[in-house]
């Protein structure tokens, strides 16, 4: 192999690895630190299973977004002025894909004793909540609460060890992936981060295309 021919291949494998490298242009996230990663190899950190009913008393699973992007938030019904808020933006991220089904959106009830079906419909029609793809979630508590800690990461003072009977409060949507890894999260308060978030899932879907 003359010269000419080496320095070509060479050339040739640093562009691949470069493009591969570009072609994740989102981070992945292993732990509750939300340590970034960019080498999918690395990434441990799947969402685990669950079984629960969206407002339409349908059961809802890990199934339902398997090969599909879906964004996550946790709130209540009776909440008086975060969730609101935080459902707000929820929807203008419904809205910016209100005719894509493949992406989902996942709101978990951390009180699901109190909100049952019957009043996570009623709280849907009062919201505007219509999109087929989007699932109010009710459920056991303590598997909602293990999914939210343990599975999304999802919770203030993350680190401090706690259980069903300690409340659950988040401001964070998080972002998952087709193979359900996680890769991001966002303040649902604040209306950059949810630009941001609609930005990142157009970028992810070109990513998994």
């Amino acid at each position: 192999m003359n010269k000419i021919t080496l320095f070509v291949l060479l050339n040739l494998l640093i562009t691949a690895c470069t493009s591969s490298e570009n072609k994740v242009k989102i981070p992945y996230y292993n732990t509750a630190d939300f340590t970034t990663i960019w080498n999918a190899d690395s990434v441990t950190h799947h969402i685990a299973d669950f079984s629960f009913q969206n407002q339409a008393g349908q059961k809802v699973g890990l199934n339902t977004v398997k090969g599909k992007i879906h964004v996550a938030n946790f709130f209540f019904t009776i909440c008086p002025s975060l969730c609101p808020r935080l459902m707000d933006g929820m929807q203008k991220v419904a809205q910016a894909y209100a005719h894509d089904s493949s992406l989902i959106i996942m709101s978990y009830s951390v009180m699901p004793n109190r909100d049952s079906v019957a009043v996570l419909a009623r709280y849907a029609k009062a919201k505007n909540i219509n999109l087929p793809q989007w699932h109010l979630l009710t459920g056991d508590k303590k598997q909602m609460y293990n999914l939210a800690r343990k599975s999304y990461f999802a919770d203030e003072n993350l680190g401090v060890a706690k259980d069903q009977n300690n409340f659950l409060h988040t401001e964070n949507f998080i972002l998952v992936d087709s193979q359900s890894r996680i890769r991001g999260i966002y303040n649902g308060t604040l209306a950059t981060d949810i630009e941001n978030l609609i930005a990142d899932i157009r970028v992810l879907k070109e990513e998994e295309n």
